[in-house]
């Protein structure tokens, strides 16, 4: 073989290697968060593509008590998402419909009756021992396959959250509850301090970042979303961050001002590593117009 040849043979082995790496790295995971706001959103309405893995996430899940003037419970989860929508019989219709799809339940949301839901735990051991003998009942009784923690309101320090909510995923998959773990952050000097504890931790445990890009300001550009990416990319590194927008009027990059663009983009880079939407529930009136095209866009991915 000629010295040439070699050369050639050699740049074509690396740059197929490298095609592959970046291949491998991109997903076709699409998540939508549903049932926070009631309106009678059904799975069976939105879209699911056979191409893309599925997950649909209920929300929320909060340690509060279900009353007219809801209080903290230290654990003791109750269910605040459309239960007469989304009920475990749904749950298996929609997977036994639809094989790529799983369901997953978050923890916490903004309010609970138009109050802050806060993380406010008596004592560590004492809200997990609470938290693992309620969830446990949820996942099994409306037979979930995931978790999402989702808190945005603090009434403790980072290291308590970090400690309560690492033990509690640690338990769920030490004993096969859930076979995924997700965290919702996003950029707010309130809040990213929690997360990025729990991350230093028990990053291990914490399969996403579904990171609240749709947090930004309203009228991000492309390149501004690309640089918000490379940051939280770097906050919670060797994390699978996935990209999203939100459906009801809030911020960040839209789809109708390149978002995805921004994913191709990513996706060239062998970073796209899913995209999500916040929600179904907002989504509805529109038809899930961008749920299709999201799926669409993942499905193509080589």
């Amino acid at each position: 073989m000629t010295t040439f040849k070699l050369l050639m043979f050699l740049f074509l082995q690396m740059f197929f290697t490298t095609m592959s790496s970046i291949q491998a790295a991109n997903s076709k995971l699409f998540r939508e968060y549903i049932g926070a706001e009631n309106n009678g959103v059904t799975f069976e309405e939105v879209p699911v593509d056979s191409k893309v893995e599925f997950h649909f996430i209920l929300s929320f899940a909060i340690d509060y008590t279900q009353s007219n003037h809801p209080t903290p419970t230290n654990g003791n989860f109750n269910v605040f998402w459309d239960t007469e929508n989304l009920t475990p019989a749904h749950v298996s219709g929609i997977k036994a419909r639809h094989r790529n799809a799983k369901v997953a339940l978050s923890l916490g949301g903004d309010t609970v009756s138009n109050i802050s839901a806060n993380f406010s735990p008596t004592s560590i051991n004492s809200w997990v021992r609470n938290a693992i003998d309620s969830i446990v009942q949820i996942t099994k009784k409306y037979h979930l396959d995931g978790i999402d923690i989702d808190y945005e309101h603090f009434q403790t320090d980072p290291n308590t959250f970090a400690e309560c909510i690492g033990r509690l995923l640690f338990y769920l998959k030490q004993n096969n509850i859930v076979s995924f773990t997700s965290i919702a952050p996003y950029e707010n000097d309130a809040v990213q301090p929690y997360y990025l504890a729990l991350w230093r931790k028990y990053g291990h445990l914490i399969d996403y970042v579904n990171f609240q890009f749709y947090a930004y300001d309203k009228g991000t550009t492309i390149n501004q979303f690309l640089k918000h990416f490379e940051i939280q990319s770097s906050n919670y590194k060797g994390g699978k961050i996935l990209v999203s927008f939100g459906t009801d009027g809030s911020g960040g990059l839209s789809p109708e001002h390149g978002f995805f663009e921004a994913c191709a983009r990513l996706r060239r880079q062998g970073k796209l590593h899913g995209i999500f939407i916040w929600s179904a529930d907002d989504s509805k009136k529109a038809h899930f117009r961008y749920e299709k095209q999201s799926q669409t866009f993942l499905a193509s991915i080589k």
